[in-house]
């Protein structure tokens, strides 16, 4: 079986030998060579649009991470299986860091960081976490982990979703005119919502507007969920305090990027949770195998929902 490896900005080499290994039989090829073209499987993160398209054995797609957004966006996309990578270590990392970003809100962390550039000593009141609402967009795998997480840690948790979950210890709200109820008293917003059309932007100034002032974000889906304008807007004018940015529409984020200076904005480089090489290459390994017996592929995404 011939594979290629696609990437708009190429940088999938980390693969290969892991690859090679899982796969001992399988001839592998980089786009955009004419022998990547010949593929029946693309394995893929930000493909250009048209390329799969231009694969005439194509059968299957397969992304590198959990995300399908880039591949689903191609409107050229052929009709065949796409799947996924489905990572337990990932809600565990997504957890880890969501907690610290929480942390670095609720015990003023971000303050004594601007304090201590200045040189200035002051202390803070601390607050339990209790005093602290957090919500969570998006409950799937990962979501459902972090708000668990969170909840197991002393803060009141909600969470909103496209389609209705029941969480211990958790209130969730699902559907569009749900979503002002679950922000309602958010002093941190957490974002981990699948890209699709009906979240793109779903972090704008209405929803943001709608937080308590001084309440935080922290975005670890997809850069195009965020209003960057609405964000400045809101930032300077006192009602968010903060917001943590791990993903960006373009990565890396330009080092000119204005959000790098932007007060009360940390960036980090989307490192919320990476899956590790032979993790993903043993899923798509094992996707292989089923390819040829024609059994049930692992991770299938349901395009209509777009996960």
């Amino acid at each position: 079986m011939r594979l290629a490896l696609i990437n708009r900005t190429g940088g999938l080499e980390f693969l290969e030998d892991h690859i090679r290994a899982a796969c001992p039989g399988a001839r592998l090829e980089y786009w955009p060579s004419d022998a990547a073209r010949e593929a029946e499987v693309a394995i893929c993160w930000d493909p250009p649009d048209g390329t799969l398209a231009d694969m005439p054995n194509l059968r299957l797609v397969h992304s590198i991470g959990a995300g399908v957004d880039r591949i689903l966006a191609d409107p050229t996309l052929p009709d065949v299986p796409v799947c996924r990578i489905r990572d337990d270590d990932l809600a565990v990392a997504m957890g880890e860091y969501c907690h610290w970003a929480t942390l670095w809100f609720h015990r003023g962390l971000d303050a004594v960081t601007r304090n201590a550039t200045a040189g200035h000593w002051h202390r803070f009141e601390q607050r339990p976490a209790s005093q602290v609402p957090v919500c969570v967009l998006g409950l799937g795998d990962t979501g459902r982990h972090v708000a668990c997480r969170l909840r197991d840690a002393g803060y009141p948790v909600r969470g909103w979703s496209r389609s209705p979950h029941d969480i211990p210890g958790v209130l969730c709200h699902a559907g569009p005119g749900a979503l002002p109820l679950a922000i309602a008293d958010a002093q941190v917003l957490i974002c981990l919502l699948p890209l699709t059309p009906d979240t793109t932007g779903i972090l704008g100034h209405a929803t943001l507007s709608a937080l308590p002032p001084g309440a935080a974000i922290v975005l670890c889906s997809r850069g195009e969920h965020l209003d960057r304008a609405a964000v400045v807007t809101l930032l300077r004018s006192g009602h968010l305090r903060g917001a943590v940015l791990d993903v960006f529409p373009q990565e890396p984020l330009p080092a000119d990027d204005p959000l790098w200076h932007e007060p009360g904005v940390l960036v980090t480089p989307h490192m919320s949770a990476l899956a590790k090489p032979r993790r993903i290459v043993a899923q798509i390994a094992e996707n292989l195998r089923r390819l040829d017996r024609g059994d049930p592929l692992l991770n299938r995404v349901d395009r209509a929902r777009g996960y």
